[in-house]
């Protein structure tokens, strides 16, 4: 099978590496997921999908403050509609298929796990990265989200307590610092670069990941995780996400923006998901096949209007 987190890669979309990776035997496996009763390819395509629909989430929400703020209210209008599509049903549709909710213990050890990765490892690594490219704002950036991300491990774990002693109150969540993600030129380059890109897809998977286990949470009653569970998501969206994506210039003109859209609205409708379909297909994953052909069409048609927008501008 074509490797498609380095094929999207080519195209801007970096695989997700904000937690520890899906085995190669299991991302190319046929046997069934037990988490979701889908064939282990099947999920594995999901999960790839589900990143690239976090991050256009993400992305399309920047690029709509963009055209709102030169006064291209239809082009804002238009990446807010999409960016609801991309998160509300293809990453929904899609965690589904993945079998991405689980109990909330499940869903706060699995948050407890990708902190705790992004504090240790990963953000820690991407510092020392940047101080050694000469990136020292970028350093400063990846050193202090660690942090963060440490005080997130820690609300989690205490809430997994709480869930088994009355006695432990849940935090509260951290208080967000909105970042404004405005049009910028990307202050650094290299491995860098590439590394706030990745950076930037695990914070957006996070958001929409950290929305749905809120939601499992209100359902089993359980409100003050729901609340830091979306406390936190907001943190890794309009802080950590928004930061990053000023240092790596994601935001361009309308146009570009426009562009940007339309090639990767364009690869994943004519390339990405009519393979995934295929491929669950073969492996008798019929309603995943369903969801993935369906986010495919709807691809295209997101790709057409934002041509249309893309001449009228």
């Amino acid at each position: 099978m074509l490797n498609w987190k380095l094929a999207g890669a080519a195209l801007g979309v970096i695989a997700v590496i904000a937690a520890p990776p899906v085995s190669a035997s299991a991302a190319s496996g046929s046997a069934k997921s037990d988490a979701a009763d889908v064939a282990a390819s099947t999920k594995a395509n999901a999960l790839t999908a589900m990143d690239g629909e976090a991050f256009a989430y993400a992305k399309y929400n920047a690029f709509a403050g963009q055209a709102a703020r030169t006064d291209k209210a239809t082009v804002a209008k238009l990446f807010t509609r999409t960016a609801k599509v991309e998160l509300y049903e293809h990453f929904a549709d899609e965690a589904e298929i993945a079998g991405t909710v689980g109990s909330d213990q499940a869903n706060l050890a699995d948050a407890i796990a990708g902190e705790t990765y992004e504090a240790t490892t990963m953000y820690p690594g991407f510092a020392a990265q940047a101080t050694a490219d000469g990136c020292t704002v970028a350093a400063d950036l990846f050193t202090e989200i660690a942090a963060d991300e440490a005080v997130h491990a820690a609300a989690y774990t205490t809430a997994l307590e709480s869930l088994s002693d009355a006695s432990v109150a849940v935090p509260a969540p951290q208080v967000v610092d909105v970042v404004t993600i405005i049009a910028s030129s990307p202050a650094c380059s290299g491995q860098t670069q590439t590394n706030l890109l990745a950076a930037m897809h695990g914070e957006a998977f996070a958001q929409a990941k950290y929305n749905l286990y809120a939601d499992h949470a209100a359902a089993t009653g359980h409100p003050a995780i729901a609340k830091l569970f979306r406390g936190t998501a907001k943190v890794e969206l309009l802080e950590h996400f928004a930061a990053e994506a000023v240092l790596a210039g994601l935001v361009g003109t309308n146009t570009a923006n426009l562009n940007a859209a339309i090639t990767g609205e364009t690869y994943e409708a004519t390339t990405m998901y009519p393979e995934f379909a295929a491929e669950a297909a073969a492996a008798g994953d019929s309603a995943a096949a369903r969801v993935f052909a369906k986010a495919g069409r709807q691809e295209a048609a997101h790709a057409k209007a934002f041509t249309a927008a893309l001449h009228r501008v």
